[in-house]
């Protein structure tokens, strides 16, 4: 409900008081000639209930008014005393939460924010959940929201194209942005917005065109997914070589299966490995894992490297064994601090 519906009915509720204690205030003052004041008393105590005694005994007609104002006034003034101590009550609730949840979000880091809670933004959060990313949601649907308010999900209701929203989702010290509306619009206009609010940022877009895809990608966008391309792709490679598909699928990126695939960065090399092949720091050796692919510092990719390949700080590693192998790996290719 919006602000004005809880204003109408805090109006409503206030003119529901105010008749009623006319009505009591005239009546008392008509019917036994009460002067104001203990007219007034006499309302109070007779549609709070409260109990106290009479200003004086009542004739006939005064006991009738009473039992009347008492059967008509009490479920309207119960309902407006609980408007008015639900508004305020709640008012003061929500702005402590408000402020919470704002402070919550300026103290996160290195964060991935994900715009849209639709199909493709829910298969992200899954696989960033499956790797322990820190992530906040940002979506404009009132409804979506409240459906997955209960999952242990961060979110902020609003216009990912607004520069506040995103600030409050602490756009200026996240790692990643990734949006995923439908819309190649307000994916764009969401990368242009991020870009201005945080330089360093990395931003990965849905797109459903390759004209999309060339003005993202001038935005600043560093990686473009169009999810109907690579479905076609995927139902093309199932068709052709249904084997190799099916053998890649075994291959876990998530820790679910035996055999993982894992990338590693090498940006803190310990120093007696600075400049050393791989056959020279015997990673399969130590470790068991297998090394896969390199990837230089300067973004170029070497599939299976051979053995004299240097290791320098900034490459990358992608590695296929067990958890236990890789988690060996990285500790070998680890600084000491």
């Amino acid at each position: 409900m919006g602000e004005g519906h809880n204003e109408r009915k805090i109006f409503i509720a206030a003119i529901i008081l105010v008749a009623i204690v006319l009505v009591g205030v005239f009546g008392y003052m008509g019917i036994e000639d009460f002067g104001f004041v203990d007219a007034f008393y006499m309302t109070i105590i007779t549609v709070t209930t409260v109990g106290f005694g009479e200003v004086q005994p009542l004739n006939e007609d005064g006991k009738i008014f009473t039992a009347v104002l008492s059967f008509i006034s009490l479920g309207f003034f119960a309902y407006a005393i609980s408007v008015v101590t639900t508004y305020f009550v709640e008012g003061h609730v929500n702005y402590l939460v408000r402020g919470y949840r704002i402070k919550k979000f300026k103290h996160m880091e290195n964060h991935v924010i994900v715009v849209g809670f639709g199909r493709n933004g829910q298969q992200v959060i899954e696989e960033l959940q499956a790797h322990d990313y820190t992530f906040v949601v940002v979506d404009q649907s009132h409804d979506v929201l409240q459906h997955y308010r209960g999952r242990p999900i961060r979110f902020i209701e609003g216009d990912a194209t607004e520069d506040a929203v995103l600030e409050k989702a602490g756009a200026a010290k996240a790692r990643s942005v990734i949006t995923t509306l439908p819309n190649d619009a307000d994916n764009l206009f969401v990368a242009l917005t991020a870009r201005s609010l945080n330089t360093s940022l990395s931003i990965v877009s849905r797109a459903s065109s390759e004209s999309a895809e060339s003005k993202l990608r001038i935005a600043g966008v560093k990686s473009v997914v169009m999810p109907e391309k690579v479905g076609g792709a995927h139902m093309a490679k199932l068709l052709a070589r249904p084997d190799i598909v099916e053998f890649l699928e075994h291959l876990s990126i998530r820790g679910e299966n035996p055999t993982n695939l894992e990338e590693i960065d090498c940006q803190q090399l310990p120093d007696e490995f600075i400049n050393k092949t791989i056959y020279e720091i015997g990673m399969r050796k130590k470790s068991g894992a297998n090394i896969v692919g390199f990837k230089t510092p300067e973004g170029k990719y070497i599939i299976n490297p051979t053995p004299d390949t240097v290791v320098i700080p900034d490459s990358k590693l992608f590695v296929l064994g067990t958890h236990m192998q890789i988690e060996s790996m990285k500790k070998i290719l680890k600084k000491e601090e």
